[in-house]
């Protein structure tokens, strides 16, 4: 069974269970196992639904596609039934879950067995996953390093071989960062192509997209099929896909024109280690027989950072006085970390005309953009600017250490929040210290089968060991 879970990657898993080589029952106790031996060390897992999951397993689960896998969900706007959904924040602790969210219901209707809710930074603010509500999550490969956020306890968790894949969220990098810090694959979809329900995202907090972190390719593309397509009453619909994206993963994208930016959209520097990373892939596309030029897009950076600071903050102040109305109470002083304040305080202050402006902004950006990816299939860049930092540094009992640091993570990922672009992270590199280094491949908006073509290309001709990292390095 070890062998089993750690050296094949999820759709393989299944295939086994399928084909009765393993039980569901066997696969899903290894995992129980992994998590109550492993997570001890890492702090991935914040709350576990063990003896719930050996239920499920025993009545029988639905003969889908992933039957039998288990999978974590990310502790941020995702409600599993039974379990409290804290978003990281002392005060939502308590909030137990009701009903299961759409999304982790098309999960379990895929055959898939929910085990436990992952750590999260307060309302996903931070880049690295730190919170005063559970204490930090550390990184696998080198346990005094961040896992990066927000979704970094789901990160972990895959990283260190306790589930095969499990659920994040992209509200600024969110899923991309993570995977770069903990060598994972991180596939941001477009805006609209997951949903959110029963929270509301596609005009309340357009900025956040739900997808995964996985070992491979062909686990993101198989998740994605299963996790696609719109609710009932959506206010609007993207177009859905031509084919199965897993169907796509292995097909010839044909000769892609790639452009190259290493340096932030501010114009500040990319760490060497990241920049020569970036330029060692580009390399390999070229000689994959694909256009690849030093052609950055001219970044709408006033845009961007107007739908940074006004559509991430008002969407958390929302969040906020819907809870202090649920409890009857106002705001207390130790209700919220102190970013996360400074946030809500900026929120609160911020009109509805600004509001209508930063809306205005997201689609002008996107249209600004739009152009560069009429002209290029996608686009090359180093997912961080800086490589994976040891805990503390962003430090949300310290605002100004967000500030001064916080760019250096979502530089790059974050404009593709803002235009609603699918962007993936894939584990090509190292640093020279070791610890992994993501690239990022962006397309244009609703174009995941061409970013998912190209990255099964990279997989291919620079193939990344899945295996889980255990024990860690200190």
């Amino acid at each position: 069974m070890q062998d089993l879970f750690d050296n094949t990657d999820m759709t393989g898993l299944a295939a086994a269970i399928a084909d009765g080589e393993v039980s569901a029952g066997d696969v899903v106790e290894f995992s129980l196992g992994r998590m109550r031996e492993r997570n001890p060390a890492i702090n991935a897992v914040v709350s576990e639904c063990g003896e719930q999951a050996r239920r499920e397993v025993a009545a029988g689960l639905p003969q889908g596609p992933l039957r039998g896998i288990p999978f974590v969900i990310k502790d941020l706007h995702m409600d599993v039934a039974g379990l409290p959904t804290t978003n990281g924040s002392r005060l939502f602790a308590d909030a137990v879950a009701t009903a299961d969210s759409e999304l982790v219901a098309r999960y379990r209707r895929a055959g898939m067995v929910i085990i436990g809710k992952t750590n999260a930074p307060e309302f996903g603010l931070n880049a690295s996953t730190e919170p005063q509500l559970s204490g930090p999550t550390r990184n696998p490969r080198r346990r005094t390093h961040s896992a990066g956020g927000s979704s970094g306890g789901s990160a972990a968790a895959v990283a260190s071989g306790i589930v095969p894949a499990g659920q994040a969220s992209d509200g600024g990098g969110s899923i991309r960062i993570p995977a770069s810090a903990c060598g994972l694959v991180g596939l941001k979809p477009s805006r609209g192509r997951v949903p959110a329900f029963p929270a509301r995202n596609l005009l309340a907090a357009p900025m956040t997209v739900n997808h995964a972190l996985t070992r491979s390719v062909r686990d993101s593309a198989l998740l994605l099929d299963i996790a696609a397509g719109p609710v009932a009453g959506d206010p609007y619909v993207i177009a859905a896909a031509s084919a199965p994206y897993v169907d796509v993963v292995g097909t010839d994208p044909g000769r892609l024109r790639i452009g190259i930016a290493t340096t932030l959209p501010s114009g500040a520097e990319v760490h060497p280690d990241c920049v020569a990373v970036a330029r060692d892939i580009a390399g390999v596309l070229s000689d994959l027989g694909h256009d690849v030029r030093d052609e950055a897009p001219d970044f709408p950076v006033a845009e961007i950072m107007s739908g940074l600071h006004h559509l991430m903050a008002v969407p958390v102040a929302a969040d906020v006085n819907n809870r202090l109305a649920a409890l009857g109470r106002a705001l207390r002083d130790d209700d919220l970390e102190p970013m996360t304040r400074v946030i809500y305080d900026h929120a609160e202050r911020t009109g509805a005309g600004e509001y209508l402006e930063a809306l205005r902004d997201l689609e002008k950006a996107a249209t600004m953009l739009g152009d560069y990816f009429g002209a290029h299939d996608l686009l090359l860049t180093p997912t961080l600017g800086t490589v994976v930092p040891s805990l503390g540094l962003l430090d949300t009992t310290d605002p100004a250490s967000l500030w001064e640091h916080g760019m250096s993570f979502s530089g790059l990922t974050s404009p593709f929040n803002v235009t609603g672009q699918p962007a993936i992270s894939l584990p090509l590199g190292t640093d020279s210290s070791g610890m992994p280094v993501g690239v990022q491949l962006v397309a244009a908006f609703g174009r995941e089968d061409l970013l998912l073509q190209a990255a099964a290309q990279l997989e291919a001709a620079r193939p990344w060991n899945i295996a889980p990292v255990w024990p860690p390095a200190e």
